[in-house]
């Protein structure tokens, strides 16, 4: 069960939310939401090693306030602040496990480019709608994604990579169909995207070993090669 049929039932809920649940009722469309993460929160839990530390703490408590996020979203900047937050706590798990390598370090050139480019088209589109009072939570949002998304590329977890940058490419597809312009079908993108991405963070717990282990795991090679 913890190792397929969970997953199995996560990629079903997804599917009923995505492409079954119609958006009335709100509250119903709501509920269906949330049940993914739910379970993505529960899948996460099971993954925690025997040994725990700091970075599979933070990146449940990051998935506890994306979920939050998207109970929320449909006041924006409080579903966006959620959201934030969450960044917020997944940047600092992956950041308690850098792992320095300069192809990884330069990563941060071409997200600095693109959070330029879709920071700037935002903005544009923004002020031009009249809603100046979002530019500062997006641009905040932008600067943290964008963090976040460096340092799990910092930690070489290609769980952790991979889902951020799906989140990424989730938000973007959001944010360009709210301000810029339409996407057709732009919710089965947004969420297909959005779903894969918390569950890929939720699986990167398991490639964090603890201190402990790691501790553990050098002492055993080192009997072994003295032996």
């Amino acid at each position: 069960m913890k190792r397929y049929g969970l997953p199995l039932v996560i990629l079903i809920m997804s599917v009923i939310y995505i492409f079954l649940i119609p958006s009335e009722p709100l509250a119903v469309k709501q509920l269906f939401k949330l049940i993914p993460m739910w379970l993505i929160i529960l899948f996460a839990y099971w993954q925690f090693p025997p040994y725990k530390s700091k970075v599979h703490y933070l990146l449940v408590i990051g998935l506890f306030f994306c979920m939050i996020g998207d109970g929320t979203l449909i006041w924006f900047v409080v579903g966006l602040t959620a959201f934030l937050i969450g960044h917020l706590f997944y940047a600092a798990g992956f950041l308690t496990q850098w792992r320095y390598s300069l192809l990884r370090f330069l990563s941060i050139v071409p997200i600095a480019i693109y959070s330029l480019f879709m920071g700037s088209e935002l903005v544009s589109s923004i002020k031009a709608n009249g809603d100046h009072g979002l530019i500062i939570p997006v641009i905040a949002y932008i600067t943290v994604i964008s963090l976040m998304l460096w340092s799990a590329i910092m930690t070489g977890n290609r769980w952790a990579m991979l889902g951020s940058l799906l989140f990424v490419i989730s938000d973007s597809i959001l944010s360009w169909n709210m301000f810029v312009s339409d996407i057709r079908y732009f919710g089965v993108w947004i969420m297909t995207t959005y779903y894969a991405a918390q569950f890929l963070i939720a699986r990167s717990i398991a490639a964090f070993d603890s201190p402990h282990m790691q501790s553990a795991s050098s002492a055993a090679l080192n009997t072994s090669v003295f032996k």
